[in-house]
């Protein structure tokens, strides 16, 4: 059956809340995986939350105040350089974390562990990370830093953001010691990960593009036995010069096997190319 459009989930307020809880939430989860994972294991896996964490050991300094001291110099430098598209989400964001972080920094830590602080702090911090990203928000900090270094110097955004990140962790290993960089390093890889799950899901579906002499039949296969929309795409062989129209059909990874054993009891011959496909929006698939 398909969804009614119109329905309240669609409404722009609804979806307003929506962004703005999964800020707030976001934003909590992060505060605590640095305080019950992250800053007890001494694990810098970059942002400000990794400069709070070498400063808190090296001099003592509460992270709240040092991510506040970072954080809202670097949002109003972004504002004025980069433009109002921040608006107030992201300030929420940057507001609201280390507000959080204060308020839990008693809590006893979860591990004492590194490996775990840096597995669990790292996926926490992706999982909070991806819910302020789904709210089309960021927590300002080092994100902000590396779009206005991206603006003046030409870099890339991503090679900005490495290079800030590197060099806090650079800093971990000669603060702390090179197996705390380390762990740094782990942290900000399964940060990363966790990431592109929040934002992707962990479902993957798969693109297939068929070239056959039997398009019609294979055509009808799929949308009759697999249940699945089949786009005809207009193709040239190149050695040929002759029109070979060409098949894209997008399935789930459980039906990929299906598909497989379709086109080739229709056509043995058939050329088949099959891709990953991250995230699929659409009838049958994820609503956006």
């Amino acid at each position: 059956m398909k969804q009614r459009r119109g329905t309240y989930t669609s409404h722009p307020l609804f979806q307003k809340i929506i962004e703005y809880v999964n800020i707030l939430i976001g934003s909590a989860i992060v505060a605590l995986a640095f305080n019950l994972f992250l800053l007890p294991n001494k694990v810098a896996s970059g942002g400000v939350s990794g400069i709070s964490t070498i400063l808190h050991s090296a001099f003592g300094w509460e992270p709240a105040y040092v991510q506040w001291a970072f954080n809202i110099p670097l949002f109003v430098a972004g504002v004025i350089t980069l433009g109002k598209q921040f608006g107030v989400k992201t300030a929420i964001g940057t507001i609201f974390l280390p507000l959080v972080v204060f308020f839990t920094k008693n809590m006893e830590p979860a591990t004492t562990n590194p490996l775990l602080g840096a597995l669990f702090g790292g996926i926490g911090v992706g999982l909070g990370l991806g819910l302020v990203f789904r709210g089309k928000a960021s927590t300002g900090g080092t994100d902000l830093a590396a779009q206005i270094i991206h603006k003046y110097t030409g870099l890339t955004l991503g090679t900005c953001v490495a290079i800030i990140d590197g060099l806090i962790v650079i800093t971990a290993a000669f603060v702390f010691d090179i197996e705390r960089g380390l762990y740094a390093l782990i942290g900000l890889y399964v940060t990363s990960k966790t990431i592109d799950v929040v934002q992707i899901g962990l479902g993957r579906s798969k693109m297939a593009m068929v070239i056959t002499q039997r398009e019609e039949e294979v055509r009808q296969a799929i949308l009759s036995q697999i249940d699945r929309g089949v786009t005809k795409l207009s193709a040239f062989g190149g050695y040929t010069d002759l029109e070979k129209p060409i098949l894209m059909c997008v399935v789930d990874q459980t039906e990929f096997t299906k598909l497989k054993q379709l086109v080739r009891g229709i056509d043995p011959a058939a050329f088949v190319i099959v891709m990953d496909a991250s995230e699929v929006l659409g009838e049958g698939f994820k609503r956006a």
